[in-house]
Parts: C-alpha cells; sequence; structure tokens
C-alpha cells in the first residue's frame, strides 16, 4: 500500500513503461482513512466519506469528539499534513480535494 500512495504522491510510478501512477480518488480517501486511524484512540468509530462539489471534492473525517484533536494537532500542524499531501496527489490527478474534519 505504501508503494502505491507514495509513488502517485511523489510522482514514481515504478513502471517501465513509462505509465501514469496518478492514483484515484479512492486512493487518496484510503490514505486519509489510514492515517486517520493510525492515529486516534477509536479506529472503528471513524468514517471517512467523500463528498463531490463544484470545486472538486471534499473528504470528510468524522470522530468521536475526543479524538478531533489528535487529527488536528498542536496548532493544526497534523491536518495541515494530511491537507499538503492530498493537495499533492490531488494536483496530480488535475482535481481538487479539500479535507474537513468534522465533529
Amino acid at each position: 500500500m505504501f508503494k502505491k500512495v507514495f509513488g502517485f504522491l511523489f510522482g514514481g510510478s515504478g513502471k517501465k513503461d513509462g505509465a501514469s501512477n496518478a492514483g484515484t480518488l479512492r486512493d487518496v480517501e484510503g490514505f486519509v482513512e489510514y492515517v486517520v486511524k493510525s492515529l486516534v484512540d477509536y479506529p472503528d468509530e471513524v468514517n471517512i466519506t467523500t463528498v463531490d462539489n463544484q470545486e472538486g471534492a471534499t473528504i470528510q473525517i468524522r470522530c468521536r469528539k475526543e479524538d478531533i484533536g489528535k487529527i488536528v494537532g498542536k496548532h493544526g500542524k497534523i491536518i495541515m499534513a494530511i491537507r499538503s499531501l492530498v493537495s499533492s496527489a490531488a494536483g496530480r490527478q488535475h482535481k481538487r480535494i479539500s479535507v474537513d474534519v468534522l465533529d
């Protein structure tokens, strides 16, 4: 899984024929789910949904209130890092994807 995510985030296709490995919206959603579930105390209660909108898509994260702080991090650094990686992957797909944490 890491090779696939790393490949489409940073451009290493790993394919000899030069085919693109831009990934899909599902891959980005799976990446966000993996990272978020690794951070929280109650991973079974994390719900990730994707909503299409005019700008592109929004990945919505729902979890227990006590886990929101773990996702956001001090001064918002963790969620900013997640958003940055998602934005990078979305740019490779020529899409716009945002990430929201809902309570």
